[in-house]
């Protein structure tokens, strides 16, 4: 595989079991995605773009098909590997937040660098609150802070680990037009000073154009948008 290709996917199919029968979400994906490229999934609701995230950032396991992150392959890993693989490569923001409640911002940033036993984990969690403006808010707890501020800090928790390609679902969806716009610039600023690869799934068209390319996400099925 070359060395600037971050993702690259073959014939991705992913079927779950329903009352009703087998429904298969992604049909026979394939697709590439680069070092430091800033990729939009792009589709109507249903469309199974949260499905494929997942799969790609290792968070469930495929049907068939091949999933490599550089040189692991997601589908012929088991659950150890994949999370090995996972905190050495990816870092995920999710749209709900998904904050520890019982730890404060800053030990909710801490977590990733500790895991991997970073002993500057937090001198390295002050300096990424920091850079995303909540510095003075160090010590609160999830529910003491907005849902702009919270996003905040899974941003940073997110970068805590120096991920390679940071994975987004929604990451504006719960978020005023102010806080939304602050986060758009948040992911593009690190994803451009850090060269990460920036992988999100989104309903908003203007977030998306100002991704490097967009891919549409139609039954199943991805093509690229022609800009």
């Amino acid at each position: 595989m070359a060395t600037n290709t971050a993702i690259r996917v073959r014939n991705l199919t992913h079927t779950v079991t329903s009352n009703t029968g087998d429904l298969t979400i992604l049909k026979g994906i394939n697709m590439e995605i680069n070092e430091s490229e800033s990729v939009a999934i792009v589709g109507s609701s249903g469309s199974g773009k949260s499905t494929l995230l997942g799969l790609l950032a290792g968070l469930d396991v495929n049907t068939s098909g091949d999933i490599f992150l550089y040189d692991h392959n997601f589908s012929s890993q088991n659950e150890e590997q994949r999370a090995l693989a996972r905190g050495e490569y990816v870092g995920f923001v999710f749209q709900s937040f998904h904050l520890l409640p019982s730890l404060q911002a800053i030990e909710n940033v801490m977590l990733p660098a500790e895991l991997k036993g970073d002993k500057d984990a937090r001198k390295k969690a002050e300096a990424l609150l920091d850079k995303v403006g909540l510095s003075h808010r160090l010590t609160h707890y999830p529910n003491q802070l907005s849902g702009g501020e919270q996003q905040r800090v899974a941003i940073a928790r997110a970068f805590a680990s120096q991920p390679k390609i940071l994975f987004a679902d929604e990451p504006t969806g719960n978020l005023d037009e102010e806080n939304g716009n602050l986060i758009i610039k948040l992911l593009f600023d690190l994803n451009k000073s850090q060269g990460t690869t920036l992988v999100m799934v989104t309903h908003d068209n203007e977030l998306a154009k100002m991704c490097d390319r967009q891919l549409v996400m139609s039954a199943g099925q991805l093509t690229e948008k022609t800009l």
